[in-house]
């Protein structure tokens, strides 16, 4: 690979598994001898890869034109707003961000990589299969960044549950509440050891203060969390709880697997194929998650409990996982 050059559209900026996904690709490249670019008028490379979508569409026909490989990279597609109540600008945003991954998968890309099956049976039932060849590849993660070993803030006078979401609001709301439910549930299970709450991500301050005066768990609302300081964040926790709906390959479940963080979720999107008996558990949810009808939370808590209950079994197993499937090397 000496002397190539990949161009990564577009240039990621802010949070989420997108952003961290293209930050943890461009180091790899590096440090394989490939060089990085995130200009499609920075001439010359060898291959684009688009991680999603991009408005540059003029950019990729001149480089499709060219002999330029150009590989899309899918994840889901966007459809809470389509559920729930949203401003018109929010709604005309997702609507057009699907019509740039369709148009490109449709007609420009030369290849397509899924981030799940499930990403891939979603995309071909409501769009329909493609000429194109098609792999699945899971996200990945330095398994020695993201590591069981290392410095830790797990109490010992309590079960923490974690939950880590670029964002809980605009149609997220609900997974703030079912992380919630589920604290108070295992709170009332008779576990030898109280649960709190602890919550990474962006959430609104009359949200927050909404859910300390109705809540019946103590909740640490940590923020947006800095990359590097997440593999200390999931080592300090006894279990994540994953609650996007539908995902087609969560970052913060990979991660937490990494570091030896079993996860607790519902069976929705990806999550039956990242999360394996032994690294958490993975329930039924009871309704329509497409329809937003109420989850199955008994189910959940009695999942989650049966992982407090067995710490060493699952720490272990969710390390298993991440060595088998999710290093991010291969």
């Amino acid at each position: 690979m000496a002397g190539k050059r990949i161009c990564l559209v577009p240039r990621l900026q802010g949070v989420g598994g997108m952003v961290s996904f293209q930050h943890k690709l461009a180091a790899g490249l590096v440090r394989r001898g490939v060089e990085t670019c995130y200009d499609l008028a920075d001439t010359p490379y060898q291959a684009v890869l688009v991680i999603g979508g991009t408005r540059q569409l003029g950019g990729l026909w001149r480089a499709h034109r060219n002999g330029t490989r150009i590989v899309q990279r899918l994840d889901g597609m966007n459809w809470l707003h389509r559920k729930v109540k949203t401003s018109l600008r929010h709604f005309l945003r997702a609507e057009y961000g699907n019509w740039l991954l369709t148009a490109i998968r449709r007609r420009i890309a030369q290849q397509i990589v899924y981030q799940s099956e499930f990403s891939r049976r979603w995309w071909e039932r409501v769009h329909g299969s493609t000429s194109q060849p098609n792999v699945v590849i899971y996200n990945g993660v330095d398994l020695q960044q993201y590591s069981p070993d290392g410095a830790h803030q797990r109490p010992d006078n309590c079960y923490r549950l974690l939950m880590v979401e670029g964002s809980l609001m605009g149609g997220y709301e609900a997974g703030l509440a079912a992380g919630i439910a589920l604290a108070e549930g295992l709170n009332e299970a008779g576990l030898p050891q109280p649960v709190e709450l602890m919550v990474a991500g962006r959430v609104p301050a009359e949200l927050q203060q909404t859910w300390d005066q109705r809540s019946k768990i103590h909740i640490h609302w940590a923020g947006l969390v800095a990359n590097e300081a997440i593999p200390a964040l999931d080592r300090s926790a006894h279990l994540l709880y994953s609650a996007d709906l539908n995902p087609a390959c969560p970052n913060s479940v990979i991660e937490a697997l990494a570091c030896g963080l079993p996860v607790a979720s519902f069976d929705t999107g990806a999550l039956p194929e990242l999360v394996t008996p032994l690294s958490g558990r993975v329930v039924p949810y009871g309704g329509d998650p497409w329809k937003l009808e109420p989850p199955d939370m008994p189910a959940l808590i009695q999942g989650a409990a049966q992982i407090l209950a067995d710490q060493p079994a699952y720490r272990a197993g969710a390390r298993q996982r991440a060595e088998e499937a999710f290093g991010v090397d291969p």
